[in-house]
Parts: structure tokens; sequence; C-alpha cells
């Protein structure tokens, strides 16, 4: 996965990179069980997780909620054009892997700002010859530059579908009590009608303090950036406006799941979201 070729700005972007302070983006691919990750992301990723094993259960859940999210979009809705905010480090399962294994001319545009996830731009950017898939550096807090510079790729007179899995979590109250729902709100206002909102965010209605002392470690063992817990009625706000599809905003593990042959039910999961239409 990783590209040793020389590319313009590639030693800037190496510069930026600081591995011996853990990162959100290393952390999650550890819990992934991807290997792009270094001794401090680790270190931090196994003591949350002796604390709160199930946060490896979160991630994997909220990356099958994209799978099944993006198939749905590309199958039913008919989209073909996606804007993936936060994306992290390429994993299985990426977007742009789900969307054009089923539509192969399908567009992706990559959206983040961890000098690692640049390196590795090259894995993301592998598309399919029918289709286009680009990597902005860029954060989400810059909602007008992303626009900007995605509408090379994106035609935004055509249905798009924004992507904000586990990203909001990182705009703090502290940035502004409303300045979570502003960047939103303005990512969905340069939409036509027909996109979609893929959104998810971690709560702790589930497993209550114990998500809520994860939260803490994370924050206060360096963890980079620093995150935030929202209740399922925040998280339900992320969609004041829109169309929210069956079966609402929830627990994403229980998005649509695959039916398996003896009936058993995936449990829930402190990972809430859901799909909404812009009408």
């Amino acid at each position: 996965m990783t590209d040793d070729a020389p590319r313009p700005g590639r030693e800037k972007l190496l510069d930026r990179l600081d591995l011996g302070r853990p990162h959100s983006a290393r952390i999650w691919n550890y819990w992934l069980g991807g290997k792009d990750n270094y001794a401090a992301d680790r270190a931090i990723g196994d003591e949350i997780v002796s604390y709160f094993p199930e946060i490896r259960e979160n991630a994997r859940g909220n990356r099958a909620f994209l799978d099944r999210a993006v198939h749905f979009l590309v199958t039913e809705a008919g989209i073909h054009q996606f804007l993936d905010i936060g994306t992290g480090l390429p994993t299985a399962s990426n977007t742009h892997e789900v969307a054009q294994r089923i539509n192969p001319q399908a567009r992706i545009v990559y959206v983040d700002n961890d000098p690692l996830v640049l390196t590795h731009a090259q894995a993301l950017l592998t598309s399919s010859p029918e289709g286009k898939t680009d990597y902005l550096d860029a954060d989400v807090r810059n909602p007008d530059t992303i626009l900007e510079t995605a509408a090379h790729t994106l035609d935004f007179t055509q249905p798009i579908a924004l992507m904000l899995l586990g990203i909001m979590q990182f705009v703090l109250d502290d940035d502004g009590p409303d300045q979570a729902y502003t960047i939103v709100s303005r990512l969905l206002d340069a939409l036509p009608s027909g996109s979609y909102l893929v959104f998810s965010h971690p709560t702790n209605a589930i497993r209550g303090e114990r998500m809520d002392e994860a939260v803490r470690q994370w924050n206060a063992g360096g963890g980079s950036p620093k995150m935030t817990l929202r209740t399922p009625e925040q998280v339900e706000r992320f969609f004041d406006g829109l169309e929210v599809l069956d079966p609402g905003v929830g627990s994403t593990a229980l998005w649509r799941p695959p039916q398996t042959d003896i009936g058993e039910h995936p449990r829930p999961i402190d990972d809430f979201g859901g799909v909404a239409l812009k009408r």
C-alpha cells in the first residue's frame, strides 16, 4: 500500500508526521486490523480496548455500515458520485471499491487532512478505468474549500452522496456550540436535490459510562484530534430538513443489516447514524 515514488510535496507531508503522538486515523486503522499504525497508536488503542473491548466492534460496525449504505445508494438510489470526508486510512471496502464494483463509472472524492493518509493516497486513487477517484488534503472545518476543489471531479448539478462517517465528533462544542451543524448544513446546501447524507457519530446511548471513560482515555492519552460524544437526539439534529430513510436514525449496526438463515440480529453499538435524502 505504501508508495515510495517521489511526488511534489511528499517530503513536506512527511515532515508533518508525528509518529510519537497517537492519531485517530492510525488508532482506528489498528482497531480494524490494519498495519498503518505505530507504537504510540497501539499503546492508547490497547489501553482503551482493555477497558472497553467493544470499541473494535464499533470500528468494524461503522465500516460495515459504510459498505451497506454505499451498496444501497448505487444499486437502489442510482447514485454514482460520492464526497467522502474524513475517510481515514485505506482499509477494506473503501467507498470507491464498493461503488465501482457495482458501477465502474462512479466518481469519488476523498477528503482528509492527516499526512499519513496523504502518503497512502495512491491506494485511494486507484480507480476503475471508467470512473474517477480523487483525494483532497482539507479539513472538514473548511467546507467551502472542500466544495470548490471537489467540483473539479464531481458534477454538482447531479446528485451526490455526502459521506460523514465518524468525523464530526472531532468538531468540539468548544469550537462553537453549533459549528458542527453549520458545517454539515453548508455542505448539504451545495448539493442538488436527489442527493443523500450518510452520517454516523459515536454516542454513549448503549454502554453509557464505559463509553464516556473510553473517550476520556482517548483525550487524556493524547489522541489527536480530541473528540466528543453526542446524544442520539443531537445526532438526529444533523438530519434536520432531510427525509430520513427507514429504519431511521439509530445504531448503525441495525441499519438494514444482512439477513441470516438463523434469524440472528446484530447487537447495537455506540455508533449512531443513518441515511437521508435531500428533496
